[in-house]
């Protein structure tokens, strides 16, 4: 037998060896530790973090883009030296943010309490999921666009040097 022959019988064995092997092990979902959660679509992070209206991320487009956040601009604001007048209009965007961002939050968490009650009773039919998730979807654009048009409304309160600076001590720019 010429010795590539041999060596491709042996990867074969080799091979159907450890298929064999790894036929009859369990492929775990990445989402195992998830089945306890009240809501399976919320961590408990995620549903705290909507219920008292913080960012979660949604507003990374402006963030991320120059705009800065009235909460950061508040928490920076000696740094910044922000005008009394400054302050308070920091301070009336976070407050209008938190309120808007509250509700908007509670109403989410509902509606995933809601569609998860459906899954997790049998109930669910494409209708419901498709009249459910599109009231989720509507609901997380205007959250989203809340948190945005505060940073659209900080950024205009402020200089572009102030700007600047609020860029430069979050780690954005040098």
């Amino acid at each position: 037998m010429p010795l590539r022959l041999l060596f491709f019988f042996l990867f074969l064995a080799v091979v159907s060896s450890a298929t064999a092997q790894h036929g009859d092990h369990h492929i775990h979902s990445p989402y195992v530790d998830d089945t306890e959660r009240s809501i399976k679509a919320l961590s408990e992070q995620e549903m705290t973090g909507l219920l008292e209206g913080r960012g979660l991320g949604l507003a990374m487009a402006a963030e991320l883009n120059g705009y800065p956040g009235p909460l950061h601009v508040l928490e920076l604001a000696d740094s910044l030296n922000l005008s009394a007048e400054q302050h308070v209009e920091a301070q009336h965007l976070y407050d209008e943010v938190q309120t808007a961002a509250r509700a908007l939050g509670t109403q989410l968490v509902e509606m995933e309490r809601h569609l998860d009650t459906l899954f997790a009773r049998g109930e669910a039919t494409s209708d419901a999921v498709a009249r459910i998730t599109s009231h989720i979807g509507e609901t997380k654009g205007r959250l989203r666009a809340v948190h945005l048009k505060a940073h659209v409304a900080m950024r205009a309160a402020l200089t572009p040097e102030q700007t600047a600076a609020y860029n430069r001590l979050r780690g954005y720019t040098n």
